[in-house]
């Protein structure tokens, strides 16, 4: 990058900042949310407040087909937990 065209972009350094925090951010909340792994504990611990009765299995079953749905549509994206 020149001297000059750095002067001239020098007043945008701070939203460019903000938009990579941003993208970072999302894609740091994608991974955990779509993360194969997280799910498979999630499920597990349905089971298991399902198992002690702290909630009903139509609870459980729905709170699970949330989960599935989630694992689809990581899959939809093309997530992979590696990164």
């Amino acid at each position: 990058m020149g001297l000059f065209s750095g002067l001239v972009t020098l007043p945008l350094a701070p939203v460019k900042g903000v938009v990579w925090l941003a993208e970072t951010l999302t894609e740091q909340a994608e991974a955990q949310l779509y993360d194969p792994g997280r799910i498979a504990a999630e499920m597990q611990q349905i089971a298991d407040e399902a198992a002690a009765g702290e909630i009903t299995d139509e609870e459980a079953a729905a709170r699970e087909e949330e989960l599935i749905q989630r694992l689809n549509e990581g899959r939809a994206r093309g997530y992979r937990p590696d990164g």
